[in-house]
């Protein structure tokens, strides 16, 4: 890396009255540092390379803010530069100024940036104080991420993910259940929202976080929510059932046309199916769910996919939903305490289950890869394929 004396040059380039060229060729030098992890784990030891990066955010140049603002996305990739740029470059303040102006060019890059700040919980807390230490709130970062067209420069959509993100932290889950807020029937729409995965699938998963309070399930699946047909429509298929299955359904996954698709992403699949499933943790949850008939849906999905995690995750729901309900005194799931003998044996078993996913999904990649090769050069194996045992109730 740069001796100390370079690095010193180095430094005097990365200044807002510097010549252009100069600093245009200064900014992409740290850029170039910031593209493997050796280059990101020296600057993270230069705080002050992380402080010009951000001084030059307000540059004139429009190439070199982007250089800078891609930059410090590679850096806040690293979850051990996360403290130095929240506490010691202190990045937030302009982050969220800038994030806040609808003619900002650049709030696409800082929405990546708070979003991967705030991926590890330690961090998480910086971001958050900092939202209510700025004046914006949780309440505004709403607005702005449902209102469609406010900088008519960037999409947002990572304001998703940092949802997500937040939604680890009982303050922000708390905000996103209050009953009198609303937020929560606000964000509903976008798991079905088709231009773009990363913003469905950070509502997805503030979601599932939230779903992790056992206390508002009632709630959310009462009418004045109606969570379930937003977390089932997109695992929903064409495939015809039975006029007493369709009419025991919500109203909107009632005799679905034959061109409906499900959800292509099998992350977000996942994670609809383990909101589903935590929605199963108290009896009321799986009274509503075994009363408005989730089960058919599941039965179609669970014939229909291909991922091995995500068939795992459906085939634990099922077992719920046509289990028999657990004996006195242990109804709700969340509140059982495990033995210690038995919660081992659970993550042995756990450990197990998915050594056997990465299996498949290792054959799964294989056999894609051998049909895409030309038909002269694919190889005829003689073995068996493997086969998936379902639980009862379901077909493979």
């Amino acid at each position: 890396m740069l001796s100390e004396s370079d690095a010193k040059e180095l430094l005097s380039f990365l200044k807002l009255d510097m010549r252009p060229d100069v600093k245009g060729q200064a900014t992409e030098y740290i850029l170039g540092l910031t593209g493997n992890r050796d280059g990101c784990r020296y600057l993270r030891t230069k705080p002050d390379f992380l402080r010009a990066l951000l001084t030059l955010t307000a540059d004139s140049s429009v190439a070199i803010v982007k250089d800078c603002y891609h930059a410090l996305i590679n850096l806040s990739a690293d979850e051990t530069l996360h403290q130095v740029m929240v506490k010691e470059t202190d990045i937030l303040p302009t982050l969220l100024k800038n994030l806040l102006d609808p003619k900002y060019m650049f709030s696409d890059r800082i929405c990546t940036i708070i979003s991967n700040l705030s991926r590890h919980e330690k961090t998480c807390r910086e971001v958050f104080r900092a939202i209510q230490e700025h004046n914006i709130g949780l309440a505004k970062l709403v607005e702005i991420f449902c209102t469609e067209g406010y900088n008519k420069h960037a999409s947002l959509h990572y304001l998703g993910p940092l949802l997500s993100n937040l939604t680890q932290l009982p303050e922000t889950r708390h905000f996103i259940l209050d009953k009198e807020r609303c937020v929560v029937q606000r964000l509903l729409p976008y798991t079905q929202y088709e231009a773009s995965t990363v913003r469905r699938g950070g509502v997805v998963g503030t979601l599932r976080n939230c779903c992790f309070d056992y206390a508002h399930h009632e709630w959310l699946l009462s009418d004045e929510v109606d969570i379930l047909p937003f977390l089932l429509l997109p695992l929903a298929g064409p495939e015809e059932l039975t006029d007493e299955e369709n009419e025991g359904l919500p109203v909107d996954l009632q005799y679905l046309p034959e061109d409906k698709k499900r959800e292509e992403d099998p992350d977000i699949r996942k994670m609809l199916i383990e909101t589903l499933l935590l929605l199963t943790a108290t009896k009321a949850g799986r009274q509503i769910m075994k009363r408005k008939n989730v089960y058919p849906i599941m039965r179609e999905f669970h014939k229909w996919e291909k991922e091995p995690q995500v068939i795992s995750a459906c085939e634990k729901l099922v077992q719920v939903l046509i289990g028999d309900e657990p004996e006195a005194g242990m109804e709700n799931l969340m509140e059982v305490e495990i033995p210690a003998d038995v919660e081992q044996k659970l993550k042995d078993l756990d450990a197990k289950e998915q050594e056997q996913i990465e299996k498949e999904m290792e054959e799964l990649r294989e056999e894609k890869s051998e049909k895409e090769k030309p038909e002269g050069q694919r190889e005829e194996s003689g073995e068996s394929q493997p086969t998936s045992t379902s639980p009862e109730g379901l077909e493979r």
